[in-house]
C-alpha cells in the first residue's frame, strides 16, 4: 500500500473511532477513548510517513496546510481534532519527532 492510501485508510479508521467514542455509553467510554487515541497516533504515523516521502518539504505550517492531501484531511476532521492535527503537522514541518511515550502523556 502506498503512503497516500495508508493515510486515507488510517484517517477513515480514526474517524470511525472518533464517532464511536462520541456516542459511547459510560460502560464503553474508556475503551472507546483508548481505541480512538491509539488510532489517532496510527493516523499521525501514516501522515508522517507520507510527509517524510515528499521530495520538496513545505517551508512552514501554512505551506503544509496548503498541500492537497493535508487540505483533504482537514476538510474531514471534526473541529475538535483540528488543533491536535495541526500541532502534529507543525512538528513534522519542524522535523521534530515525538517519542511514543510523549504521545500518551
Amino acid at each position: 500500500m502506498d503512503a497516500k492510501s495508508n493515510v486515507s485508510e488510517t484517517l477513515s479508521a480514526m474517524l470511525r473511532n472518533w464517532n464511536q467514542m462520541a456516542k459511547s455509553d459510560l460502560d464503553e467510554a474508556e475503551a472507546d477513548a483508548d481505541r480512538f487515541q491509539d488510532s489517532f497516533y496510527v493516523f499521525i504515523t501514516a501522515v508522517r510517513a507520507w510527509f517524510d516521502g515528499l521530495k520538496e518539504k513545505p517551508a512552514d505550517l501554512d505551506a503544509a496546510l496548503a498541500l492537497p492531501l493535508i487540505d483533504e484531511i482537514v476538510q474531514q476532521l471534526p473541529v475538535q481534532l483540528y488543533l491536535p492535527f495541526e500541532t502534529e503537522l507543525d512538528l513534522m514541518v519542524e522535523g521534530v519527532e515525538r517519542q511514543m511515550d510523549e504521545k500518551y502523556d
